[in-house]
């Protein structure tokens, strides 16, 4: 996991947050924050916060009263973050590793996480954790990605890769899309001490209404640019031919879906 944490600084906070905010993680941000403020939760803790992508939409929808504290791995992210949500209402922000948490038991109303559970290294100890640190009657909130099938995109930027590294094409896109397997989720939420939860799929077309951009954060807004220039591949190149075979498979719109899991404590 620390070698990924690195990988997310430099430029890469700006691409994300700019190249792929928009498109494929802000509608879901969305959802995740309204769903967390239904609850009226006094005291929220997001894990894997990145950007602040979530963590905008949840200060703007909980109540002012509520304590909203945002972590990740990564400081270069948070950092990020901190510039661009400063002024929009109070935000503790924080690094922390999602499988071994900081913070004394029993102490939020609900917890947070988009998109960050399939990189943790042992994800029932980020269950685990997480039921650790929410008070009875807590609710846990995460969304992961379904498969390529359903998210087509990644698969095309895979293939991509592989027309420019056939003997060794960069698989960063295969890990945000590895954990799209509900009976596993669901066993390895039994196993970490959970017993009360609910599963949701999230289906969304996305409009590709400026495709050189989302192809540049697709490049330069993770991982996969280390990868492109550890191989001795142009990123660059690599971007113009996303963008060319987005719209040569996709067209204007492009078809999302997530899997959001409401869990909650089970000490009630």
């Amino acid at each position: 996991m620390a070698q990924l944490e690195t990988r997310f600084s430099g430029n890469v906070p700006e691409n994300y947050d700019r190249g792929l905010g928009p498109y494929i993680f802000d509608y879901y941000a969305r959802q995740m924050a309204d769903r967390c403020a239904a609850l009226d939760p006094k005291s929220v803790l997001e894990t894997a916060a990145g950007t602040g992508i979530v963590t905008r939409y949840l200060r703007e929808s909980l109540s002012s009263g509520c304590a909203l504290t945002a972590t990740d791995l990564n400081q270069p992210m948070l950092d990020y973050a901190a510039v661009k949500l400063s002024g929009i209402g109070a935000i503790e922000f924080g690094t922390a590793d999602a499988c071994d948490l900081p913070f004394e038991d029993n102490m939020f109303d609900a917890m947070v996480c988009q998109f960050g559970v399939m990189f943790f290294p042992d994800r029932q100890a980020g269950y685990r954790e997480a039921l650790r640190v929410l008070k009875p009657g807590g609710t846990y909130l995460f969304s992961v990605w379904d498969s390529w099938k359903a998210n087509p995109f990644a698969e095309i930027v895979h293939d991509v890769g592989a027309e420019f590294v056939r003997d060794d094409p960069p698989g960063f896109y295969k890990v945000p899309f590895s954990y799209s397997d509900v009976e596993a989720i669901e066993a390895d939420l039994r196993r970490a001490g959970f017993k009360d939860w609910n599963v949701e799929f999230l289906p969304h077309q996305r409009v590709l209404d400026d495709i050189d951009l989302f192809a540049h954060g697709i490049v330069h807004g993770n991982p996969l640019f280390n990868e492109l220039k550890e191989r001795g591949v142009d990123p660059e190149a690599v971007g113009k031919r996303i963008a060319q075979s987005l719209d040569e498979r996709l067209g204007e719109s492009m078809p999302l879906q997530a899997i959001f899991i409401t869990a909650r404590n089970p000490s009630a």
